[in-house]
């Protein structure tokens, strides 16, 4: 009788996390009463870029891991009554339509992180609401642009796969310690490849490989009893990177494997200053009601620098 644990089923995955718990002090003082998910990315924040991204992937369940003072996120995914009221009274019917989007992309769900430490302990938060089903984490740092559908890989990736799937860029290694790190193994696809390790913010001369791990996790549900008996780790906190290293090294019977998606596309770091101004400059370059002015206008003031 073969005694070996059968293999989990593989589920489509319906439900999308987004932890939003942090305290943004990169950006302080504009944090002190305003989460930095909220900070505007030409006229919208932050965070919707990421729930567009989910929904457009196909994920309309999604539950946001938050804190104190973030009422202001569960607001804007709400209706605004009187300001629609308002804006109705005035025939303004295209600003309507954008203030009545955000409420209608999804349906959100919230829990708090009472206690910060980190964003395994956040992922864990999210256990009641998710079950025995996989699962996306998003995080809201990471802009993806929507001509890269980065997302829609990955749920692929799963479907043929099984396990977990991270999202790997490939960095300077004078950057790898930013980020965590997968030591990875190729696949018969060439945006794919087995994550046979992972470590947490090496320094450069420890990293496995120059492949980082972003904000874009497609998880099994075995991560939370991993999650569960994970020590603190880099910085006192349950680090996320910790448990997919044990789910790295299991079969597809006990709730591995990982695989990890190459990413070559469009992404924005909004959780850094100036990349959160490159990423504003660059997708107002883009649109058609601002880009024309203000690439004129851009184009103007790069000359006028560089004369001196």
């Amino acid at each position: 009788m073969n005694s070996a644990t059968p293999p989990r089923p593989k589920r489509g995955i319906t439900k999308a996390v987004v932890p939003a718990a942090g305290l943004g002090t990169r950006f302080l003082p504009a944090t002190k009463a305003t989460p930095k998910e909220m900070l505007p990315v030409v006229d919208k924040p932050a965070i919707q870029y990421v729930v567009e991204e989910a929904v457009a992937a196909g994920l309309h369940d999604i539950l946001m891991v938050t804190g104190r003072n973030k009422r202001p996120l569960e607001d804007h995914f709400d209706r605004a009554y009187e300001l629609e009221e308002a804006l109705a009274a005035k025939g303004d019917a295209e600003r309507l339509r954008r203030v009545r989007e955000s409420s209608a992309l999804a349906a959100i769900h919230y829990v708090r992180q009472g206690d910060p430490r980190g964003l395994g302990h956040a992922v864990l938060c999210a256990q009641p609401h998710v079950g025995e089903e996989p699962f996306a984490v998003l995080l809201g740092d990471d802009l993806i642009d929507p001509r890269d559908p980065l997302l829609t890989r990955m749920l692929e990736v799963r479907e043929q796969l099984g396990g977990s799937v991270v999202a790997l860029i490939e960095v300077d290694p004078s950057q790898i310690h930013l980020y965590g790190c997968a030591a990875v193994k190729p696949t018969d696809h060439a945006d794919v490849v087995r994550v046979t390790d992972l470590v947490e913010k090496p320094d450069a001369n420890s990293a496995p490989s120059s492949f980082a791990v972003i904000g874009r996790y497609l998880l099994d549900p075995a991560v939370f009893p991993v999650l569960e008996a994970t020590a603190p780790g880099r910085g006192g906190e349950i680090q996320l990177t910790d448990a997919l290293r044990e789910l790295a090294m299991r079969d597809a019977g006990a709730g591995g494997p990982v695989h990890g998606v190459l990413f070559t596309g469009r992404r924005y770091d909004t959780g850094d200053r100036g990349d959160y101004l490159r990423a504003i400059v660059r997708l107002a370059c883009e649109r058609e009601d601002l880009g024309p002015e203000f690439r004129s206008w851009l184009k103007t003031y790069v000359d006028e620098e560089l004369r001196g």
